[in-house]
């Protein structure tokens, strides 16, 4: 078995303990098997001549080395639970550690809860291996080999009889134990999947009784509970197996000895002392080698457990450090893509040949429509990923060259998904610099416009957070994240995102606070929404994995490309201040292909038919298969379309930003939705009913007319 081999590597690290353990071990099992060999003694050399003097003698021995066994099994234990304790807390440390270091591919793979079972299911399992269940296997082994040894000693033929008869102790178990395994490795990975519904049902607990979906969450946990119970019971049956088939084999050898060992005695080849001697030690050996076969099941789950375990440490790093990295000097002249090219599963690129230019201190921005490229850009930036072809360097130096601490030291990155650590706030912002003073702390929350709202709470600064932030706002919290990075007093600031989840007056207080920090630093922002980064010194305009424009805003205008069709499909939207409420104009509506060529009289009473929907994360506006009944435009958030594989597996096929529509072949037909569309974050639409659109066209047949050409054209 290969946990032999790891428990012996942690073990020779501690050469004394080990060697402690070692002889304890041995001088606890050499009496465990002297003690019945001394029957022969008693029984042929004291209770048959009665001879008081040899009785005396082998009492005191067996009474010497009784004591001796004690002192030595209580030393021996006190050993290997030190071992023991020592192995598991090595690789703890080296578990968490391999973690830290991981990047995103790793998180792809490992969710939360498989992680947290290994520290705690799989680390415990390790911990009953290295100090009961691989202590145990060495005693009852050794004492199988030593009892074996006796048994020859006394009696070579019963011996050879009892030997050939014991591998039914060990063919049984041997034929069980591959389905044991799979058993035990199948409940495990189902317990693996119950911790990651419960880390979802608990971070996502608000969402879940806003729309009244505990029932679902139900469903799911009796699927999975009841699983496990169907998983667990086959592992504990199959266990089972591997504990009474050797004890039924145990059985039939006693009979077997018992038969001849009293044909041996009749034929005055073995004495009744030897006999005694033989059956007792061949009881003890006999219960050694049940308990290995009892132990098997605690062994073959803590063997799936290591292999979990260096499955995870197995899991290398994408990102090495370089073998001389070099430090970074504060940036000068410029941050630049040179020939980049990137992709995530090596099929298709996300990015194809991208060369670009920022200069220290300017402010740019990656725009674009959805998987563009612009937020893999950025993630190449704060280096999450190298490029599989070009270089990225600041100042001419490659990032890969330079030292991981030093490039954090000089840069940070806020991005739409903002997590606060379950701690104060004084802590989450610290975390930013740790030995940072008050007065610096305090500075970068005023920069941030989130120190009059912190000192307004009972507990200021001490104010603790609960639920990774679910209780503050989404503006307060992207607020302390903003705070959290100025603290670091970043040279290059990078923004993914940052303001998309939150109500236009949060947005527009956040844009001014990245406006204000414009000097002195290099600052890169991605973002769909043009309107928080139309001041940018530089906007690069990403499409299909390269850069179609780049310029300042009136020169992209000035272009009439990509930037100016995305800027137009974003415009003609009045938003109220909470982002509840939306008008659209009738110029805007001339620019939906299926609406071109109508006068803006009709289009304007057009508008007045739309309503406004809102749509948090996770929300469905249409699934397939549903009637069509509405048309949509995003005025703001982004949202996934996807289709019914295989299976029932969902594929997403596309994804929608700010100013894209869908559903417009509902105007004309209740056709059945071809996909579902479900919300990616907070999002705000415009809906138009086809009763409505055909109430109105009911007055003017033109415009029914003209939205019908169109559409069939496209058809």
């Amino acid at each position: 078995m290969r946990f032999l081999g790891t428990m012996l590597g942690h073990f020779t690290k501690h050469k004394l303990l080990l060697a402690l353990f070692l002889i304890g071990l041995l001088l606890e099992v050499a009496y465990a098997v002297a003690a019945p060999v001394s029957l022969k003694y008693l029984v042929d050399e004291a209770f048959g001549p009665k001879d008081a003097q040899a009785f005396y003698w082998i009492f005191a021995l067996l009474l010497g080395g009784g004591a001796l066994s004690l002192i030595a099994g209580y030393v021996g234990d006190l050993s290997v639970n030190k071992l023991g304790a020592r192995m598991v807390q090595r690789m703890r440390t080296e578990l968490y550690d391999h973690i830290q270091k991981q990047t995103t591919p790793f998180y792809r793979r490992f969710k939360i809860g498989d992680l947290v079972a290994r520290f705690s299911s799989d680390m415990n399992a390790m911990e009953r291996l290295a100090t009961a269940s691989f202590p145990f296997f060495l005693r009852e082994s050794l004492s199988v080999a030593l009892g074996l040894s006796m048994l020859a000693l006394l009696n070579w033929q019963l011996t050879i009889v009892m030997a050939i008869g014991s591998l039914l102790l060990l063919a049984g178990p041997k034929l069980l134990q591959s389905r044991a395994e799979e058993a035990n490795m199948q409940y495990k990975e189902e317990q693996e999947r119950f911790a990651n519904l419960i880390d979802e049902t608990v971070k996502g607990y608000r969402t879940v009784k806003i729309y009244n979906r505990q029932a679902l969450f139900q469903a799911r946990a009796r699927e999975r509970i009841q699983s496990m119970l169907t998983l667990g019971l086959r592992m504990h049956r199959m266990n089972s197996l591997l504990e009474k088939v050797p004890l039924a084999s145990l059985m039939v050898l006693n009979g077997a000895m018992i038969g001849f060992g009293g044909y041996l005695i009749f034929q005055d080849r073995l004495t009744v002392g030897e006999f005694m001697a033989f059956f007792t030690l061949f009881m003890s050996t006999g219960q050694s080698a049940s308990n290995l076969t009892l132990i098997l099941p605690g062994l073959i789950d803590s063997g799936n457990s290591l292999r979990r375990i260096r499955d995870v440490l197995g899991h290398e790093p994408d990102l090495r450090e370089s073998a001389a990295p070099v430090e970074l000097p504060p940036i000068s002249r410029s941050l630049r893509l040179e020939n980049v090219s990137f992709s995530y599963d090596g099929d298709s690129l996300q990015l194809d040949s991208v060369n670009l230019d920022i200069p220290a201190g300017c402010y740019a921005a990656f725009v674009g429509p959805s998987g563009s490229g612009k937020s893999t850009a950025l993630q190449l930036i704060a280096r999450f990923y190298d490029p599989q072809q070009g270089t990225i360097a600041i100042d001419g130096i490659d990032l890969r060259r330079v030292s991981e601490a030093s490039l954090r030291s000089r840069s940070a990155i806020v991005s739409q998904d903002s997590f606060l650590f379950n701690t104060t706030i004084r802590d989450n912002l610290l975390f930013g610099r740790e030995g940072a003073e008050e007065a610096e702390m305090i500075e970068a929350a005023r920069q941030a416009r989130i120190h009059d709202t912190i000192a307004a709470w009972p507990d200021g600064y001490d104010t603790p957070v609960f639920h990774e932030g679910a209780s503050m706002s989404g503006g307060q919290r992207q607020r302390i994240s903003i705070a959290r990075a100025l603290l670091r007093n970043p040279e290059l600031l990078l923004l993914d995102e940052f303001t998309s989840a939150l109500d236009p007056a949060s947005e527009a207080e956040l844009n001014g606070v990245v406006k204000r920090l414009r000097a002195g630093k290099t600052i890169v922002s991605v973002t769909h929404r043009l309107d928080s980064v139309a001041d940018a010194d530089l906007i690069f305009v990403f499409k299909d994995g390269r850069i179609a424009e780049s310029g300042t805003h009136e020169q992209l205008l000035r272009q009439s490309g990509l930037y100016r069709e995305m800027w137009d499909k974003q415009h003609g939207f009045v938003l109220s201040q909470d982002g509840l409420h939306v008008d659209v104009d009738g110029e805007r509506l001339s620019k939906l292909p299926f609406f071109d060529g109508i006068e803006p009289e009709r289009l304007r009473e057009l508008a007045v038919l739309f309503a406004t929907e809102t749509f948090h994360e996770g929300d469905a506006v249409v699934r397939e298969g549903d009637p069509g009944d509405k048309l949509y435009l995003i005025v703001r958030g982004r949202f996934e379309i996807v289709k019914l594989v295989a299976d029932g597996e969902e594929r997403r096929v596309a994804v929608l930003q700010d100013g894209d529509h869908f559903g417009e072949i509902a105007l004309l037909k209740g056709i059945p939705r071809t996909a579902t569309v479900r919300a990616l974050g907070p999002s705000v639409v415009l809906s138009m009913r086809r009763d409505a659109f055909l109430a109105l066209t009911a007055k003017y047949p033109h415009v029914l007319q003209a939205v019908e050409q169109t559409l069939r054209a496209r058809l």
